[in-house]
């Protein structure tokens, strides 16, 4: 049974055919200009929900865990994200505030790694973040927290049909 189901997984297919280009000598110095670049042609190819990655965190013990998120913004101060501080991911990064992103757009072969340290955004970045949520109706959450992901690292990662995948890494 084991044996079987390894060869059915094998078997899937990896990329489709037609992937975009990466050089890495021609990518910007900024990896946010990066980010964004790709964003535009993630969704010029059609790509559902780019702006949809997973956050890894991990508790005062080391205990990881991973969830889907969507980024509410992209600036100076971090890659932003919300969640209530109550929550799992909430109190991990309480105890632990360093987080990794990852993007990733199959229909593309990409994916974009961003690790570091995470900070709390203000109380009115936060209350405006959860006013702006279709299900606020005006209501509000003090429970409801903006975070930035401030990167030490960030890795653009392109596939290639033949394997021979290309990496470019920022380290800040």
């Amino acid at each position: 049974m084991s044996d079987s189901f390894r060869r059915r997984l094998r078997a899937l297919p990896d990329f489709p055919e037609d992937l975009p280009a990466f050089d890495p000598a021609g990518a910007p110095a900024d990896p946010q200009q990066l980010f964004r670049d790709w964003l535009d042609e993630a969704l010029a190819a059609g790509v559902r929900q780019p702006h949809a990655f997973s956050l890894a965190t991990a508790d005062a013990a080391g205990n990881l865990s991973s969830r889907m998120l969507i980024l509410k913004n992209l600036d100076d101060s971090g890659w932003h994200f919300a969640t209530a501080r109550s929550s799992r991911k909430g109190r991990e990064l309480a105890a632990n505030p360093r987080a990794a992103m990852n993007f990733y757009w199959a229909e593309q072969g990409r994916q974009i790694r961003v690790a570091g340290a995470v900070v709390l955004l203000s109380d009115d970045a936060s209350a405006r973040d959860w006013a702006e949520r279709p299900s606020a109706g005006g209501s509000a959450n003090p429970d409801w927290q903006l975070y930035a992901l401030q990167p030490v690292e960030i890795e653009f990662w392109q596939a290639d049909p033949g394997r021979r995948h290309i990496r470019h890494r920022y380290d800040l």
